[in-house]
């Protein structure tokens, strides 16, 4: 029963969302794979069901949260994790927050996830979402997503706006900039 969940799950998020054309290279699909010093395997990651994480999409401090969903194994997730790193750099000091949320499978947080995020050099929050009953959730994230990835949120206070697919860095700085003003 569980080998069929994990491939339903899979079949579900291979659907990964590439309306623009995202090349990775093998390199750093690659990254993913590398091993980690034991030092570095003390990395504690967060790990929340839907109703856990819920709290993340409805925080109303004036600040501007951009959330993003993604997974180690999608394509179009990997090569645009280093833009929200890049506006989570720039705009740290003017009230917003980064959160990537991983849809990693969760027999893959010690072996893929781990290494990806400290070999990666992630500084942006990471947590992962381990619940499975999307059908349930995905709707509550924005009724327009199809559950593919990568998919964005960004919201001030009762201000939302849901994306699916993925962004340029300038694309993204556009749509954040929105919620600044």
């Amino acid at each position: 029963m569980r080998l069929y969940y994990l491939a339903v799950l899979f079949l579900f998020f291979l659907s990964c969302n590439n309306q623009k054309k995202n090349v990775v290279t093998p390199k750093e699909l690659m990254s993913v794979n590398s091993t980690v010093s034991e030092k570095d395997s003390v990395l504690e990651l967060e790990v929340y069901t839907f109703d856990e994480f819920e709290k993340f999409l409805n925080k109303k401090d004036g600040k501007v949260h951009v959330i993003n969903f993604w997974a180690t194994w999608c394509a179009p997730c990997i090569k645009e994790l280093p833009y929200f790193e890049e506006l989570n750099k720039k705009y740290k000091d003017k009230n917003v927050e980064v959160l990537l949320v991983s849809l990693d499978f969760p027999h893959l947080y010690e072996s893929k996830l781990k290494p990806f995020i400290i070999n990666k050099k992630i500084k942006s929050k990471v947590i992962a979402l381990d619940d499975p009953d999307m059908n349930s959730w995905i709707p509550k994230v924005g009724t327009a997503w199809s559950g593919s990835i990568p998919a964005t949120v960004i919201y001030k206070n009762n201000d939302k706006k849901f994306y699916e697919g993925s962004f340029t860095f300038s694309e993204l700085e556009t749509e954040l900039k929105q919620f600044l003003n």
